[in-house]
């Protein structure tokens, strides 16, 4: 390929947004304020920032470097270090493929939850009526209206991954329109997505700023902020916290998917992506900590509102049965008046002990929400109870759509760059042909993720699909880099890009610390997964209106073992091809030679 016909970002800050377009995703919206409320509060930032330059910003700038010196997609750009190492290339290909396939059913649902938002009522507000209209659906009595809403009318939900039904029409169309303006975002490669990434990379935090605002001002706010910045310290003993911390670093930057090789390889010769590496790094986790501010303000506002309505159950069952009047016991001094009334009339008090429900704050600050469960449910309940809700509700998506299709933009890329390097079309027009039959491979794939059981297949991608792979490639990139291509080499393609050389914390990181601490996420991950038993998914229960834990049938067991080693198990494989093809060219090498020497 001539590398100097190549196409180039229009300027060094298209880069730099097209990369926080890709970093800054959902992950940072939902997986990042689980984990903080899961390991500790506030005592998580600790693990996740040393984690940040012990493990990110190396990484972050090493992929940067590769792309930028190479001028290649994942695959050309490790084929030229060494033939032996072009399957590091196909597996993160592989790898974005996965992704790829589900992701854009997740900006689906925001297009469903965002066309919703126009009524007058919001549809997750209210249980619907049942068929006699006199009364409630039960499965959403049992349950709560957004968790309806979500299980039911988004998802039409199956009772197990077992069950096999026809596509949600819904969300089929739904679907279609996320890979339609996916298409349109990167059919004319850099040019498109260069202009795009001005918006995807911006407008969320001009939301994010207003719900900031906004949460700030909703009842009972101060309580989650409170919860977030009160540390655990306890937690930091634990390994899983610095693992999770790890982990959420790793994933949250995308690395080893390739889409960053792909972004750095269209820039200038001598762009300076050191600094851009830090900046990106630090915005994508300053990100995270700001949207788990708006997320705990919110989170607040939802569990003080749901602690005062079981108060005022409580308040109301009270006064009912003891004949009290109105005002006598309100939702402050309600606590108060169940220790009175026990201690008064014990055996009256024991009629209505099993009615009363144990009201805590504190409990439903704990109730840890992961996923699309946070971003669906929890968000969506707190909105209802906002005034003007139709408007937050359509701000909201709108972000969780930009920040959704940002990411969809890097993985598109990730698949597309390598195989333009390549010459996969070979068309004058090769770029629109390639990106649209990409699009549609992944379009056509996806689509099963729309019936009754596509949910628990997305929970399987989500959780085996790209976790063990990622972190295999990554290991063999630093690797590859410090001790085959070898660190006195990249040094010097350094600084022939840059004008100087990486400084001892790049080099100590890229050749010790950051390759000790993928080994031991690796081997940590087989452990778990071994002693982890029979894998286990989230089925929904209609009947009591929860999740339940289920183990995954065979078929899905020998799914799981199929993603965990399909990507991987390219690395291996293409060198094997590439040493049998070596040796047989060697073969028909020398064989005239013989030949001649026979025939004198």
């Amino acid at each position: 390929m001539d590398k100097e016909a190549r196409a180039e970002w229009g300027s060094p800050m298209q880069f730099v947004l097209a990369c926080v377009s890709y970093a800054v995703g959902l992950g940072n919206v939902w997986r990042f304020p689980y984990l903080l409320q899961m390991h500790g509060g506030g005592g998580f930032l600790i693990p996740y920032l040393i984690m940040l330059f012990l493990e990110g910003l190396p990484l972050f700038y090493l992929e940067l470097a590769i792309g930028q010196k190479m001028r290649l997609g994942s695959i050309g750009a490790w084929n030229a270090i060494s033939p032996y190492l072009g399957g590091v290339g196909i597996a993160s290909i592989v790898t974005s493929l996965y992704l790829c396939l589900y992701y854009n059913i997740l900006n689906a649902w925001s297009f469903w939850y965002l066309f919703h938002s126009f009524q007058s009522v919001l549809p997750w507000a209210v249980c619907p009526l049942n068929s006699n209209q006199t009364g409630y659906i039960e499965e959403c009595d049992t349950a709560t209206p957004t968790q309806y809403f979500f299980y039911r009318e988004t998802l039409n939900i199956a009772p197990s991954i077992e069950y096999n039904g026809g596509l949600h029409t819904g969300q089929v169309l739904c679907f279609l329109l996320a890979w339609a303006i996916s298409y349109l975002f990167v059919v004319r490669g850099v040019r498109s997505t260069g202009k795009v990434v001005y918006f995807t990379a911006t407008f969320p935090y001009l939301v994010l700023f207003i719900y900031l605002i906004r949460g700030f001002t909703l009842h009972g706010a101060i309580n989650g902020i409170l919860y977030m910045v009160t540390p655990k310290m306890e937690e930091l003993a634990s390994p899983q916290t610095w693992i999770n911390a790890a982990t959420q670093i790793f994933f949250s930057l995308g690395l080893g998917f390739g889409s960053l090789i792909a972004f750095a390889s269209y820039n200038q010769y001598n762009n300076n992506f050191e600094r851009q590496a830090v900046i990106v790094s630090l915005i994508n986790c300053g990100t995270s900590i700001f949207a788990c501010i708006v997320t705990f303000s919110i989170y607040g506002f939802k569990a003080t509102v749901n602690y005062e309505k079981c108060l005022d159950k409580t308040r109301l069952l009270l006064l009912n049965f003891f004949n009290l009047a109105e005002d006598t016991i309100s939702i402050d001094n309600v606590l108060e008046w169940i220790e009175k009334l026990n201690a008064t009339y014990p055996m009256e008090f024991a009629q209505i002990s099993t009615k009363l429900e144990n009201c805590s704050l504190e409990r439903e600050l704990d109730t840890a929400v992961e996923g699309t469960g946070l971003a669906f449910i929890v968000y969506s309940e707190a909105i209802t109870n906002m005034p003007l809700s139709q408007l937050w509700s359509v701000l909201y998506f709108i972000m969780l759509l930009l920040l959704g299709m940002g990411s969809m933009l890097g993985n598109i890329m990730a698949i597309i760059t390598p195989l333009q390097d390549f010459k996969v079309v070979l068309v004058s027009d090769c770029g629109n042909i390639l990106a649209g039959l990409v699009c549609l491979f992944c379009m056509l794939l996806g689509l099963g993720f729309t019936t009754p059981s596509g949910n628990y297949w997305i929970t399987i991608f989500n959780d085996y699909g790209a976790t063990f792979s990622l972190l295999f490639i990554v290991l063999i990139e630093v690797v590859t880099v410090s001790y085959i291509y070898g660190i006195k080499r990249f040094e010097k393609d350094i600084e022939d890009m840059l004008g100087h050389r990486p400084n001892w914390y790049w080099k100590l990181m890229w050749m010790f610390v950051s390759p000790v601490l993928l080994i031991a996420l690796f081997i940590f991950y087989i452990i778990n997964y071994i002693l982890g038993g029979v894998p286990t998914y989230q089925a929904w229960n209609k009947d009591t209106g929860k999740s339940e834990v289920v183990e995954y049938p065979l078929f899905g067991q020998v799914f799981i073992g199929l993603l965990l080693v399909s990507s991987i198990s390219c690395v291996p494989l293409t060198a094997l091809y590439v040493f049998c093809k070596g040796r047989t060219n060697k073969r028909h090498h020398k064989r005239p030679l013989s030949m001649s020497t026979l025939s004198d």
